[in-house]
């Protein structure tokens, strides 16, 4: 079997570049790559189709074809020529996805592959596109849905025109709505993510989220080469810096490694720490920031939406006379990132995802299998999770909340450490997701049940989105 995963933002490369420095890039490029290759083990030959960009702002996505290892044959990265040749933000590729469409079927030409999975709403709508010219079915994985997105930017009908034409909402949701309807399946990480995210009522009539016959839950995992509680693997170099930055202190710390952006509250994390004496006493704080050792005096290398978050963060720390109390962790690679799990974890450290809202949550999972206990936000994917007792969860709106759940954490770390670590390794590796998603794969392309289609119409939600927002108003 031949599967092709259509990712036009995705900017693949065996080096991982780039990963956490741009909105775009991050957990779902990690997702892609990791089921890609673990597909392959099962047999599978998978292509991820992607655009080239020829940019000196961002190099290494130039090569048509490239693979992730040498020694994996199975996995393509197909990079085709779409649009400008430059870098393009993914609200920009939407004038471009139909010609993506084009060269994809070209590229094929008379061997198509089997079938096709889709993420996110830009690559969902090349899959809608593709459907109805090659017939071939296909799976949509949305990750996180354009109208949570729309509600956390608190849009009204007055500011509804400004925040559509940076975020293309207009268009993203009616393409959601299409994939929604022409996917064979679909898949969420958890049940909550299923019924929360595509019960919204700018989804509805697109699908039925209690409809068993079009989802699938199947839960994200953990590259078990790097996150694993052996030390064996440890950047020792990277090791070293740590145990230097943390000076004679060892005292355990409580961390967050979120990506500075404001949905995932950050600042909240840092509030809870700064508001508590108790928790100050019994952990410093970590930061992992990527691009910069120490952001008090390197901050301007960061992206100006970073630096908006991070900003106000580092003034109240310097303001409440803590500075020395903070660790920054600048982790450029994934082997990097686990090393400094492990570091912490060795002091009976604490990881904590703070988000206002996580559909899923693979960072806490990650950071399980080094051997941190975590805390999470209770709303979202993290409360099926970690339930049961392997980890706590906190409102993130309530720093007191907040903070007495990290210090619960903190007493009771080798025991929650333990009861998260088993519990990864029974449900959480990209092999087992790798198999639902075959299982699904072969159904749809041997069993096949295809939705009806309908021919597609201007992708424009407006209208939909506007008539809600006044109601919600």
């Amino acid at each position: 079997m031949r599967v092709a995963f259509l990712n036009p933002q995705g900017n693949f490369d065996r080096h991982d570049s780039y990963l956490t420095e741009h909105p775009d890039f991050g957990g779902q490029l990690v997702y892609v790559k990791e089921v890609a290759l673990a597909l392959a083990e099962l047999g599978v030959d998978v292509d991820i189709i992607t655009r080239r960009i020829d940019d000196p702002e961002w190099t290494g996505f130039e090569a048509a074809l490239d693979h992730f290892d040498d020694q994996v044959d199975r996995v393509r990265i197909v990079r085709l020529d779409c649009g400008p040749a430059g870098f393009l933000a993914k609200e920009q590729l939407w004038p471009h996805l139909a010609e993506l469409v084009d060269r994809t079927i070209s590229f094929y030409g008379n061997e198509l592959p089997d079938a096709l999975t889709t993420h996110y709403a830009d690559g969902a709508w090349m899959g809608v596109l593709m459907r109805r010219l090659t017939k071939l079915p296909f799976t949509f994985t949305g990750h996180s849905l354009g109208a949570q997105k729309l509600e956390r930017l608190n849009a009204t009908p007055e500011n509804f025109e400004a925040i559509d034409q940076r975020f293309r909402f207009s268009r993203r949701i009616e393409a959601e709505r299409a994939a929604m309807g022409d996917a064979g399946r679909i898949i969420t990480s958890t049940r909550a993510e299923r019924f929360e995210q595509y019960g919204h009522p700018l989804y509805r009539g697109a699908v039925d989220p209690a409809d068993d016959r079009r989802f699938s839950i199947i839960p994200p995992g953990i590259n078990e080469r790097i996150f694993h509680a052996d030390p064996g693997g440890d950047d020792l170099e990277f090791v070293q810096q740590l145990e230097q930055r943390a000076g004679d202190d060892s005292r355990p710390v409580v961390l967050a490694s979120s990506r500075l952006d404001a949905k995932k509250n950050v600042a909240g994390f840092v509030d809870a720490w700064l508001s508590s004496s108790e928790l100050r006493k019994r952990a410093r704080l970590s930061l992992f920031v990527r691009g910069v050792d120490n952001p008090f005096s390197g901050i301007d290398r960061l992206r100006a939406e970073e630096r908006q978050v991070l900003g106000p963060i580092l003034a109240r720390i310097e303001s409440a006379g803590l500075r020395d109390q903070v660790i920054f962790v600048n982790a450029g690679s994934q082997r990097q990132l686990a090393s400094a799990y492990r570091f912490f974890a060795r002091r009976g450290s604490v990881f904590v995802l703070p988000s206002l809202h996580e559909p899923f949550g693979l960072a806490p999972i990650e950071a399980a299998a080094c051997g941190l206990a975590v805390v999470a936000t209770r709303h979202g994917g993290p409360v099926e999770v970690f339930a049961g007792g392997t980890g706590i969860l906190v409102e993130p709106q309530d720093p007191a909340n907040m903070a007495d759940g990290m210090l619960e954490a903190l007493s009771r770390q080798r025991e929650l450490a333990e009861a998260a670590a088993r519990m990864v390794q029974s449900k959480y590796t990209w092999s087992r997701t790798a198999q639902g998603y075959l299982e699904v794969l072969q159904q749809l392309v041997y069993s096949p049940d295809a939705p009806v289609q309908t021919e597609p119409g201007p992708l424009d939600a407006s209208d939909r989105i506007v008539a809600w927002l006044q109601q919600q108003g």
